[in-house]
């Protein structure tokens, strides 16, 4: 048998984009898609955005976060469903001190490090900021390993 949370990770690992669901004022979703880049233990999510984005106002108030990754290659409904859904607290990151979180991103998409270079960051020439996910609860999606269940709760670390 699989292990559940050793799937999880390699599933989030090798997808590119996260949709990330956000609350405006009246407590509505709203719904945007975003590259991300990962870290375990403890379980965190990255992406990037200009602090002016709707999805960055809403986290700045309001920072329950929702969202889920696929991990397939989108060919037709009768293949196997991969992803992984998730819930957690996101916030912006301030300009300085974040240098972990800025290599684990620009570690992933290295052609996006000069948006978020620490000396800009910190400089105010950036015009992108870095959001965190910390995700409290995980739910593994997978029909590939787990047929007759493929809802595979995974605890958050």
């Amino acid at each position: 048998m699989a292990d559940v949370r050793e799937l999880l990770i390699a599933y989030v690992r090798e997808a590119k984009v996260m949709q990330l669901s956000t609350l405006d004022a009246d407590g509505a979703p709203y719904v945007n898609n975003l590259w991300f880049a990962s870290a375990f233990g403890p379980d965190r999510l990255y992406f990037i955005s200009r602090p002016t984005r709707v999805h960055s106002e809403n986290i700045r108030a309001r920072p329950r976060v929702a969202g889920s990754v696929l991990s397939i290659e989108l060919v037709d409904p009768s293949h196997p469903v991969r992803g992984v859904t998730f819930a957690g607290t996101a916030a912006e990151l301030p300009t300085v001190g974040i240098d972990e979180a800025v290599a684990v991103y620009a570690g992933r998409w290295p052609t996006t490090a000069r948006a978020i270079d620490p000396e800009r960051l910190a400089s105010g020439a950036a015009h992108h900021r870095v959001y965190e996910v910390t995700v409290t609860s995980w739910t593994l999606y997978d029909e590939e390993h787990f047929r007759a269940d493929p809802r595979q709760p995974v605890e958050a670390r």
